[in-house]
């Protein structure tokens, strides 16, 4: 073996390694401390040696290079020691943030102060438990189960405690369960999964839930089976205005409603990072808008306070969803009835609107409209603008992905540089949006900006946000985002 690849081997072994000795640091921080750890946002929580090492791999898009094991293990194990209180903390962001002090600088002094709110809580959780409740469970409903169970922690927080769906068979729920365990887009589900069939109930990963059969949202008595002042969710789409939703309401134990799709009438229409601080205890309803408003609206917003929108036209290529049928069939709208495997079809869509629910400043400066095409997942939003300030593309570029790394707007804005990247590589994204930087073109008041969104997962991610703003179970973040206006100016 030459020289070389005995040096790679051993830089490689070293990596593992540091990976291995850092997984049971993450998992005691989280089962002790419910502290959550991750790296520019994603997870490190349960992870395999490969992931973790992954995951740091993928810094080199945030920051030029890789991000060295050995940076952030020893900030891990410092946080392992200050026996933290409930929280998330991403690694990357300390870790840089330490570096920036310069050679010499105390690391725990460092962390004490960054993390002062927390230092010394002892896993305290403030947080209370809210009962959710998934009414139906097609791909936004079982996506959302996924969250919330891997989200379950210690009980606090959000806990999922039934499902409503009207049974289809005498083995439902079997059928149920096997949808939840397996799916063709995103992979099989991380953990074990049993079924109680006498009682109804999934376990999965220690959350049991219940599957509760009705075709009337507002007759079901969720306090029969110990749920209580539940939100529930309302992912089956045939109810989006006041009137049909608060069915709900009438139903004991239901204490709010949200709808995973655009509310129609006066009903607030959220997407979190933009206006969830509009939500208050009194809002008994609420929708998290569509996966295209989500999806646009965090980058629709930055540039419009960084360069001025004067209008813009956003043109979405979306994947087919349930709506549209595999062959050509009758479908009640225009178009959808064609096959929606074989053809690339033109649709309406009213997210170019929707945006001005949640940022009214750009009310009537834009138009849309939307492609289906034959994929399942994974969808593209083309947002082509019209700029009061002139801007070229590197500065273009430069601010926005500032922003999706530090900005307050972390969590919705992803942000990629690869000539190779297609839709399937941002499959499990848990952004709103990923602006891809190497499609941008700008020529002064002109931009073409190219937004990829899991309109599945990404959105669902968006979806528990909004959940956790209406039951108070946000944990404090660290370190902690700048303002978005510091970043903008």
């Amino acid at each position: 073996m030459s020289q070389k690849s005995e040096t790679c081997l051993e830089t490689w072994m070293d990596r593992v390694a540091l990976a291995e000795a850092m997984i049971p640091l993450i998992g005691r921080l989280y089962r002790e401390n419910s502290v959550v750890t991750s790296v520019y946002g994603r997870s490190l929580v349960n992870r395999s040696v490969i992931e973790i090492q992954k995951a740091h791999r993928w810094a080199r898009q945030i920051d030029d290079t890789e991000l060295p094991l050995a940076e952030t293990y020893p900030v891990l194990e410092a946080l392992a020691g200050l026996d933290l209180g409930a929280s998330s903390i991403d690694l990357a962001r300390l870790a840089t943030k330490y570096k920036e002090l310069g050679e010499g600088a105390d690391l725990e002094a460092f962390l004490r102060d960054e993390l002062a709110d927390v230092v010394g809580r002892g896993g305290a959780d403030e947080r209370t438990s809210t009962d959710v409740v998934l009414y139906g469970f097609g791909r936004i409903g079982r996506l959302l189960a996924r969250i919330l169970i891997e989200h379950a922690g210690g009980g606090h927080g959000l806990r999922l405690r039934a499902i409503v769906v009207r049974k289809g068979s005498e083995n439902d729920i079997v059928k149920r369960a096997s949808l939840l365990r397996r799916d063709s887009v995103h992979g099989a589900f991380d953990g074990t999964i049993t079924v109680d069939e006498e009682n109804n109930t999934i376990l999965a990963n220690g959350t049991l839930i219940q599957v509760i059969y009705s075709n009337d949202p507002a007759s079901v008595d969720y306090t029969a089976y110990g749920i209580n002042d539940a939100i529930v969710v309302d992912n089956t789409g045939r109810w989006r205005d006041e009137e049909g939703l608060s069915q709900h309401l009438q139903s004991k134990g239901v204490a709010r409603v949200l709808l995973t799709a655009p509310g129609k009438g006066d009903l607030k229409n959220i997407v979190h990072g933009i206006n969830h601080q509009v939500i208050t205890d009194e809002d008994r309803i609420l929708s998290a808008a569509s996966c295209t408003t989500n999806a646009i609206t965090p980058v629709l917003k930055v540039l419009n306070d960084r360069f001025g929108i004067v209008h813009g036209h956003v043109e979405t290529v979306h994947s087919f969803t349930n709506d549209q049928n595999l062959i050509d069939n009758f479908h009640k709208g225009d178009r959808r009835g064609r096959s929606a495997a074989l053809n690339m079809v033109i649709t309406e869509t009213g997210a170019a609107k929707a945006v001005a629910k949640a940022l009214p400043e750009l009310g009537g400066k834009l138009t849309g409209n939307a492609i289906r095409v034959p994929t399942p997942d994974v969808s593209m939003a083309i947002l082509n603008l019209n700029l009061e300030q002139a801007t070229d593309k590197d500065e273009l570029n430069t601010f926005l992905r500032e922003v999706s790394l530090n900005s307050d707007l972390h969590k919705q804005i992803d942000y990629i540089a690869s000539p190779e990247v297609v839709s399937t590589d941002f499959v499990g994204s848990r952004r709103a949006g990923i602006v891809d930087g190497l499609a941008t073109i700008c020529n002064g008041t002109n931009a073409v900006v190219y937004v990829w969104y899991d309109n599945e997962f990404g959105y669902s991610c968006q979806v528990v946000r909004v959940l956790e703003e209406m039951a108070h179970v946000n944990p404090p973040a660290f370190p902690k985002a700048e303002e978005l206006a510091a970043v903008v100016s």
